[in-house]
């Protein structure tokens, strides 16, 4: 049990399986100039988490804490901060790679990677958006600059990202394409997918044709093909930030355009996503939510890759 100078949090001290996952009791942080201490309620679990704890990250050599989303409330304010005080309800993303540490009872970062939580999310499922919601809006909104009436094709369309991003696109008055395995077929078109592509049966570079907009989010070999079925100066965002310049080439001779990308910190993302959702055009769906103690059983889930939507792990 922590104390009123710790907390508790999720570390490792080796790179490996969720089994290398464990509670520890840490130092609680405090707000510097322009931070806000927040009391974590919820910190979704993504992809990249169980990458960088089995050593496929940008974090090099443990021990570290995971965890860039949080929801929770606002416990202290440091020097300067005139955007929230203590009890406002927030929800944000720590700047990706180096902020991580959210999988803790808190979190100290500066007031302007939080927003006001929207009011008609549960701490879980605020908790779930930030990265994921941000790296849509920012692939499609920011880069792509989706308009009304374009093709946009969504690779993994039922994931973390991919559910989020369906669900920006036609909120900007796009038609939407999404692959997926079959049996997340009803999921989609619940979200307002317009076509659905079972991946395993179809190859979607024979299936789909004219596309404004292609967001990758699995890299490699897709990367390449998801070039095929663009218009010409369509575009394909990647969020696999690294991989062969081949990709940069074939969009060239090709006439089409191509772009890898990191989601950033941003309060002005954060409360545009918030907007979407008080508007009733954007929710996300919570695959499975586990206490903080328990996050090595939501990394095993993660780790299978089959899941629906977001893990969240639930603190306090």
């Amino acid at each position: 049990m922590s104390t009123v100078n710790t907390m508790r949090a999720i570390s490792q001290d080796v790179l490996g399986g969720p089994e290398v996952l464990k509670e520890v009791e840490l130092e609680r942080p405090a707000p510097r100039a322009n931070e806000v201490l927040v009391r974590v309620r919820a910190a979704g679990i993504n992809p990249t988490d169980w990458k960088h704890r089995a050593g496929g990250g940008f974090l090099g050599e443990p021990p570290f804490v995971l965890g860039w989303d949080v929801s929770g409330v606002v416990e202290a304010v440091g020097i300067g901060v005139a955007r929230f005080e203590p009890g406002d309800e927030v929800f944000g993303m720590l700047a990706y790679p180096w902020g991580h540490g959210s999988h803790a009872e808190y979190v100290s970062a500066p007031a302007r990677w939080f927003a006001r939580k929207p009011a008609s999310l549960d701490h879980t499922e605020a908790g779930a958006l930030p990265l994921v919601s941000l790296t849509a809006w920012q692939a499609l909104v920011e880069y792509a600059d989706v308009q009304p009436g374009q093709r946009v094709l969504i690779h993994a369309a039922a994931g973390g990202v991919g559910h989020v991003a369906v669900q920006i696109a036609k909120a900007r008055g796009a038609y939407v394409i999404g692959t997926a395995s079959a049996g997340k077929h009803e999921f989609l078109r619940g979200l307002g997918v317009d076509e659905a592509i079972d991946y395993r049966e179809a190859d979607f570079t024979e299936s789909v044709k004219d596309v404004d907009v292609v967001l990758d989010t699995i890299g490699g070999d897709t990367s390449l093909r998801s070039l095929r079925v663009l218009r010409p100066g369509g575009i394909v965002v990647s969020i696999l930030p690294v991989g062969s310049n081949e990709f940069f080439e074939e969009a060239e001779r090709l006439g089409v355009r191509s772009l890898r990308m990191l989601v950033d910190a941003s309060h002005s993302g954060l409360r545009a996503i918030a907007d979407l959702v008080e508007a009733g055009k954007l929710r996300p769906t919570i695959a499975g939510a586990f206490p903080l103690a328990d996050a090595a059983e939501a990394h095993a889930l993660g780790d299978t890759g089959r899941t629906t939507g977001k893990l969240v792990l639930t603190v306090g």
